[in-house]
């Protein structure tokens, strides 16, 4: 092993308003505020999820990619209806639906499933 997990960062425009999505999206705590750099997370000495600020980002285009993906999360939620209401209301934009997974844009565009095994 080289290293250990430190954590994720997405670029955005506004780090406080994605970090605040992705708070109420996955249950974290911000364990670092900053205006151009924001972290959540279980717990600040645990590895995290970072939101960056880049000025004039442009959002992935989902499925076929011009800027493409390059990454996105999987959420395992219990029941896809209910966790999709929860998500719009959040400020989620959907983008595909199937019958154990629904795509999402989260509010910079960065696309992200609510899957249900």
């Amino acid at each position: 092993m080289i290293g250990t997990w430190h954590g994720l960062v997405l670029d955005c425009p506004d780090p406080a308003a994605l970090a605040a999505f992705y708070q109420e999206l996955l249950g974290m705590i911000r364990v670092q505020d900053g205006e151009d750099f924001v972290v959540i997370g279980d717990a600040p000495d645990r590895p995290g999820v970072a939101f960056a600020r880049v000025p004039g980002l442009r959002a992935p285009a989902w499925p076929d990619g011009d800027p493409p993906q390059q990454m996105h999360f999987d959420v395992r939620v219990a029941d896809l209806d209910v966790a999709q209401e929860q998500v719009l209301a959040l400020g989620a934009t959907p983008l595909k639906g199937g019958e154990r997974f629904r795509v999402f844009a989260d509010p910079a565009g960065h696309p992200f499933c609510l899957v249900s095994w």
